[in-house]
């Protein structure tokens, strides 16, 4: 099996001129582009909300977070004892780079969202320490964290984009039907900041295993990751913090975690394994641009103007679109 150019050592790889890799550059200025930060985001209607939401709910809310504030950490984690060190492309490098950046101001988010809700200090431990304190926060941190230390690169790329495409749609999608009933403004308004970070991710993993590999896998080993990482998501959306306690569809939800997951093996190549449509139209607000006025109120489809050009749409991984 002959090395993997992406891995090979590169002389050249702490200068960046001249650029070799311009589809990985532009995912760079992509990310450069979308950029923000924790203090963006306006709690102040969600006090009033959170105090009117049913036990259900506040139960379901908190736990998400707690999965969302420990999940960045484990990402972080593969990126600086992994894919930073292994990649010897100096664009893929800024990339990473910049994502480790990104996942720490997502932490910070859900840190702070916490924070915000949650004012008995045992249950706010509690929820901080979600990995050890709640079983099924541990079986897909297990999950992501046997994928740091086994497998080849191409394996790794795989499970670390289920990770970020699978195991953070159900919640993503439970805090968009939040959004769609008026409830938790800032809440929702880092769902879609953190959720499109996340999109753009994936798609990075996928544009390296298409473009950038020479050895990809088999395209059942593919499957099997994909479908493992399902299974748990399933379970994650239906049994340890049933969708139910939000008033959404539990069979539902299960379809929509199946559909994003075929879209995740298109995008890699792979034929589609489920075949299920989108059951929720109002997850198109995860694709669409934004449509509020951008004076009332910035719209997470920002980006900083001037830092990149509006370049042809390239096929992407979408958490709703049809096919």
């Amino acid at each position: 099996m002959s090395e993997e150019p992406i891995l090979k050592e590169n002389k050249n790889r702490f200068v960046l001129f001249p650029i070799q890799h311009n589809d990985i550059w532009e995912f760079y200025k992509k990310a450069e582009a979308s950029f923000w930060t924790a203090e963006e985001i306006d709690l102040s209607q969600d006090l009033k909300d959170w105090s009117n939401l049913n036990d259900g709910e506040r139960h379901f809310i908190s736990h998400v977070l707690a999965f969302f504030a420990a999940s960045d950490g484990i990402v972080n984690e593969n990126l600086a004892e992994n894919f930073v060190a292994e990649v010897q492309y100096t664009e893929a490098k800024f990339f990473y780079g910049f994502q480790i950046a990104i996942e720490n101001i997502h932490s910070e988010t859900y840190s702070l969202l916490i924070d915000t809700y949650i004012k008995d200090p045992k249950e706010r431990d509690m929820l901080f320490n979600a990995i050890e304190t709640m079983p099924f926060v541990k079986k897909k941190a297990d999950w992501a964290l046997r994928w740091i230390d086994e497998g080849s690169f191409a394996e790794r790329l795989i499970a670390f984009a289920a990770v970020e495409g699978i195991f953070f749609s159900g919640s993503f999608c439970s805090i968009f039907w939040l959004k769609k009933r008026g409830l938790m403004p800032g809440l929702s308004f880092s769902n879609e900041l953190i959720s499109r970070d996340e999109g753009l991710h994936c798609d990075f993993a996928c544009l390296l295993y298409n473009n950038h590999l020479i050895n990809r896998l088999d395209q059942q080993v593919v499957v099997d990751i994909i479908k493992d990482a399902v299974s748990i998501e399933k379970e994650f959306v239906t049994e340890a913090l049933p969708v139910g306690l939000i008033g959404m569809n539990a069979d539902l939800m299960c379809q929509y975690i199946e559909f994003v997951a075929d879209r995740l093996l298109m995008e890699l190549g792979c034929p589609k394994v489920y075949g299920a449509t989108n059951p929720f139209d109002f997850m198109e607000l995860i694709s669409l641009q934004g449509k509020t006025n951008f004076f009332e109120k910035r719209v997470g489809e920002y980006k900083k103007a001037g830092v990149t050009a509006d370049a042809e749409e390239k096929p992407k991984f979408s958490l709703d679109e049809d096919f």
